[in-house]
């Protein structure tokens, strides 16, 4: 475990990325790249539950802790992500506390929570450090639920007060969507969910999370008290690096291409 809970909890401000080409190599190469915590996306990336285990082994030696987005808060998905090592859970689409509620139950052990039990898995060393692994996950094992939709706006005190939850994470093009507002971040009724979203975390002493519209919008979400942030993700610098390279050579070209 690389301590993300206990950073989160100590405010600090930490910032990730997307991890959504499935791979562990570019999971790898961006892991290595230093961000504090990479998102591992199996509701809308590339990979599956089957790419899993070796992200996961490719992020091991790198700073970056990481954490699952799984499809729902299936008791099931929570606890196989655990059990192959991720640090934390992402649950999508939470529209109320019962919703809130089954996801922070599998996200532990009895009697705080639901999720099974196992031995031999990854997380415990195949059964080596179980005991440990045991008695820190409740301390550990981070519980993110994503902040999407107008429904879950009347029910954020609730949710944020749940034992289990730990970040409330703002999904910008899919609340503004819901919104009616759809990329119109600077819309009245986007930034009051935000602030809602962030007030209702600081209550709690819980953290307000979002990924970012761009990098360049960093300051005004941390002034508003955001302090979990993702910027990118593996395949956008893969698509922008190819580019990249592709604009300066055929600029070259076209110089060259001119000359007598």
């Amino acid at each position: 475990m690389k301590h993300l809970k206990k950073r989160i909890k100590n405010g600090d401000t930490l910032i990730g990325c997307w991890l959504n080409l499935g791979n562990s190599i570019t999971a790898e190469i961006t892991g290595l790249a230093g961000f504090d915590w990479v998102l591992i996306d199996l509701e809308h990336g590339s990979g599956t539950e089957n790419d899993l285990l070796y992200q996961l082994q490719a992020l091991q030696h790198t700073p970056a802790a990481p954490v699952v987005r799984i499809e729902g808060a299936s008791r099931q998905r929570i606890h196989r992500v655990l059990d192959l090592g991720a640090e934390g859970v992402m649950v999508p689409r939470i529209n109320n506390p019962e919703e809130a509620g089954i996801a922070a139950l599998g996200l532990h052990y009895p009697p705080e929570g639901n999720r099974g039990v196992a031995r031999m898995v990854r997380a415990t060393g195949f059964g080596q450090d179980f005991g440990e692994y045991l008695s820190n996950s409740r301390d550990e094992v981070v519980g993110i639920i994503q902040v999407e939709t107008v429904e879950v706006l009347e029910h954020l005190d609730e949710i944020a007060a749940l034992n289990g939850i730990d970040v409330l994470f703002i999904g910008p093009s899919d609340l503004s969507m819901a919104l009616g507002k759809f990329g119109s971040f600077d819309h009245p009724l986007y930034i009051d969910a935000v602030k809602m979203t962030v007030n209702a975390a600081q209550k709690r002493n819980k953290a307000a999370g979002i990924l970012l519209p761009g990098p360049e919008d960093f300051r005004t979400y941390h002034e508003m008290g955001v302090r979990l942030f993702a910027g990118g993700s593996d395949a956008t610098f893969v698509a922008d690096g190819a580019k990249s390279m592709y604009h300066k050579l055929d600029s070259l070209r076209s110089v060259n291409n001119k000359q007598p």
